[in-house]
């Protein structure tokens, strides 16, 4: 898919520290760790970013093999680690596990434009460090989000590529404030028309966050909220076999291709 991105940013020059990237160390390995692990920085998460859902950012790391329903990454995706499907796929945003409760799989498409929050992400193949969510036998992939920027600013992004894909994403934050305040916030909106007929997409989404650092320690409260509208691109029903006229023997001559 080609893709074309046009991005605005504003800073305000201020007296700020540097403030480095929180993490959650009881999900993520250490350099010292005897796991197989790819980091990916935020500047690696950004050139990667088409607007497409985050196995699609994942697809250039080592044993990753991605697939989407529409054709082109938006929408439902599905991400395979050593062949291994998502079900066996722990991941958590934030150290919180994101595998559904029933299918432990994970359903991406519920949180468009998530790697435009992202402050980094760690892959670990193979049995990792994870101590929540489901048995990750196939890979433990963690988001972090929890990354201050020092310099308040806004960022802008409109986009647009094939069939009929249009991005567009206002992020604001404050910054590391005198009195160790921060806020920051995102709305995305993602349209396409899909590779696959019946494939279109329509996703938007809401990301919002309040940290307090002191000395010692920091709190931090972040929700996401996203909405989803897809077409039906997968296992799609004939329309001889919605026609209440068609007999059991018009179907049957349809699926061994005798039917006109």
């Amino acid at each position: 898919m080609v893709f074309m991105t046009s991005v605005l940013k504003a800073q305000l020059d201020v007296d700020t520290l540097d403030v480095p990237t929180a993490t959650v160390s009881a999900v993520q390995a250490g350099d010292q760790d005897p796991f197989a692990v790819t980091n990916l920085e935020v500047e690696d998460i950004q050139k990667q970013d088409a607007a497409q859902d985050v196995p699609f950012l994942l697809r250039l790391t080592p044993s990753a093999v991605v697939s989407s329903d529409a054709g082109h990454g938006i929408g439902y995706t599905s991400l395979r680690i050593r062949g291994v499907d998502q079900s066996r796929i722990n991941v958590t945003i934030n150290g919180v596990p994101l595998n559904d409760a029933e299918s432990q799989g994970v359903f991406w498409v519920d949180l468009p434009d998530l790697g435009s929050s992202m402050t980094g992400l760690q892959i670990q193949r193979g049995v990792g460090t994870s101590t929540n969510g489901p048995a990750a036998f196939g890979a433990t992939v963690s988001v972090n989000t929890l990354g201050t920027t020092a310099k308040p600013g806004i960022r802008a992004v409109l986009g647009g590529g094939s069939f009929g894909t249009q991005r567009r994403t206002l992020a604001w934050n404050t910054g590391m404030l005198q009195d160790g305040w921060s806020f920051e916030g995102r709305a995305s909106r993602i349209e396409s028309d899909g590779w696959v007929d019946r494939a279109t997409s329509d996703l938007s989404s809401l990301y919002g966050r309040v940290a307090k650092r002191w000395e010692t320690g920091r709190l931090s409260f972040t929700t996401t909220l996203g909405h989803e509208r897809t077409y039906q691109a997968w296992y799609g029903v004939p329309q001889i076999v919605a026609d209440p006229e068609s007999t059991d023997e018009d179907i049957l001559n349809w699926v061994q291709g005798s039917g006109e």
